[in-house]
């Protein structure tokens, strides 16, 4: 049975299981932009004298912008523990 096969017969839950092994930053990404939509939320009432639509947009640019930085650590990391540590072990 092929890779692809297998893939096409799996449930939007067990995809989300595979992905998220895959790339355990993605769920941390979704998780900081739901807090961050949280707190716009819970801050909305207390913008001042802010327009609601520019409020909305500060707290859109927030979520995609910690969404997008969570998952550039993420690569990071992922970059740093697949290139630089193996060439550092295959140096001993």
């Amino acid at each position: 049975m092929s890779t692809s096969h297998f893939y096409e017969n799996e449930s939007q839950s067990e995809r989300l299981a595979r992905k998220s092994k895959e790339t355990p930053f993605f769920p941390i990404a979704i998780g900081v932009c739901a807090a961050t939509c949280v707190y716009g939320a819970y801050m909305f009432k207390r913008r001042g004298k802010m327009s609601p639509s520019i409020f909305l947009m500060k707290m859109r640019v927030a979520a995609q912008g910690l969404a997008v930085g969570t998952l550039t650590l993420g690569l990071g990391y992922t970059m740093f523990n697949e290139h630089l540590r193996h060439t550092k072990s295959e140096k001993d």
